[in-house]
């Protein structure tokens, strides 16, 4: 009969709009909720097959369907906390509850979020108030990352900072810039040894020191020339001022060019050489073979020496190419540091954390040092409304979203991480509250046809014989 097919329709529609209202009401309660993604209900019809021969027709009524709207981008709000993360584009951070902390990851116990504000808790671990955990990628202790597997997040960890965590910063390039005074090669000069330290760090924060000194070449005779050579002695304190590298040096006295290494050849290494009765013999600490000099590269101008403070990390001494003046000279005047220059730095204490574009975390340290602890890939999935919505504005994978890959921040189809903000909630309170007008309408509209056929029944059952 089609006064019940109606007073079905004014059913469904009454229930398809009540769903609309519950959207519209998590939407504007939720407006300053960052991170929210809008819900919205889409109404379909319902059909009912008709007979061919034209009979009567009946209503079937409306149906709703809800889906959130996790692809649409809130906009970024400014924080004064560094830990406080969006994105700019598309992406989401990798998360996990922190009651899953020990227990071991799969694919399943991945959950993303647009934005957080993140803390350290009494153990290190970088989380929101409502227990996300950070994940990330750990750096090596030279600040990279390695290759990692992008399907899968069994090698994301929990991002770990600890309030007193130290670290050192080892040297590993040392410019020379030093003047030697070209008056010391002339024959009737004094001879005096010309002596630079130059401090640098080992692996394990200590300040160790390199004393280089110069000795001069002079003439054999008062008519000849001045030579422009020296021999340059290195040692190390760490190695109990064991010599670790013996060069002898010409400097060129061209008009063009003058007071620079000679040539490709002016540099030569040695491995033991007398002056002025003493003896002086290379004793390596490293693996370069026993008593040899490092060999001088003119094409970068350096050479690599191993010390004993820094074993696993070499230092490249630069001494300068050939025909340039950026590093050792000779030409008259003092003996002068005419620019030392070097990496590294002594322990320091951590001072703070913050992200960068890349995703990179980087701890700062109070002596100025600052290196990547960890990285933070974004979780990108071919479709975000298809992903399951869950609390605290978290989603996960779901047949309909498709499988995840973790990407480079501003790599791929990813937008740039940003520090120092929140993303807003989607929500646009204006339009809810049109739809809000509209829904009542309708779902009064609704109330009004079941009202009507409740009035024609009524007269229906009025009718006497």
């Amino acid at each position: 009969m089609t006064i019940s097919s109606s007073l079905n329709a004014g059913v469904a529609g009454l229930n398809a709009n009540a769903t609309k209202l519950a959207t519209i009401a998590d939407n504007i309660a939720n407006s300053g909720t960052y991170g929210y993604k809008r819900a919205d209900a889409d109404f379909e019809s319902m059909v009912i097959t008709q007979s061919a021969n034209g009979g009567s027709y009946a209503a079937g009524g409306v149906r709703a369907n809800t889906i959130r709207r996790v692809e649409e981008w809130g906009a970024p709000v400014s924080t004064s906390s560094a830990m406080d993360i969006a994105i700019s584009g598309r992406g989401m951070l990798p998360v996990i509850r922190e009651t899953s902390l020990g227990a071991s990851s799969g694919n399943e116990a991945l959950l993303m979020t647009r934005t957080g504000s993140f803390a350290t808790d009494p153990s290190g671990v970088l989380k929101t108030d409502t227990g996300l955990v950070l994940l990330g990628w750990p750096a090596t202790a030279d600040g990279t990352i390695p290759t990692m597997a992008r399907d899968s997040i069994a090698q994301l960890e929990p991002v770990v900072i600890a309030a007193n965590q130290t670290a050192a910063d080892p040297t590993t390039r040392i410019n020379l810039g030093v003047n030697l005074p070209a008056e010391e090669t002339k024959y009737d000069a004094s001879g005096r040894v010309l002596t630079v330290s130059v401090e640098y760090f080992g692996n394990l924060g200590t300040s160790e020191t390199l004393t280089v000194s110069y000795h001069p070449t002079l003439p054999a005779a008062s008519g000849d020339p001045p030579t422009n050579n020296w021999t340059m002695i290195i040692q190390d304190s760490a190695n109990a001022d064991k010599v670790i590298g013996i060069y002898t040096m010409q400097f060129s006295d061209a008009r063009s060019g003058g007071g620079t290494i000679l040539d490709d050849t002016a540099i030569t290494p040695l491995n033991t050489v007398t002056l002025d009765g003493t003896t002086y013999t290379v004793e390596n600490a490293g693996s370069t073979p026993p008593d040899s000099s490092p060999a001088y590269d003119p094409l970068t101008g350096g050479i690599v020496l191993e010390v004993a403070g820094n074993a696993d990390n070499k230092i490249t001494m630069t001494l300068g190419k050939p025909g340039s003046a950026n590093a050792m000279t000779q030409v008259s005047g003092d003996f002068a540091q005419t620019g030392i220059t070097k990496d590294g730095s002594p322990v320091g204490n951590l001072t703070g954390v913050e992200i960068d574009d890349g995703g990179f975390l980087r701890a700062t340290y109070d002596t100025g040092f600052t290196r990547v602890i960890y990285q933070v890939p974004l979780v990108d999935v071919p479709n975000y409304n298809g992903l399951t919505a869950l609390n605290n504005q978290t989603f996960t994978i779901s047949p309909d979203s498709g499988n995840f890959y973790l990407w480079d921040a501003g790599d791929g189809p990813t937008g740039d991480v940003l520090g120092y903000a929140r993303e807003g909630s989607t929500t646009d309170v204006a339009t809810e509250l049109t739809n809000l007008i509209q829904t009542q309408r309708a779902y009064s509209s609704n109330a009004k046809i079941i009202q009507t056929v409740d009035e024609m029944l009524q007269e229906t059952t009025n009718l006497k014989r």
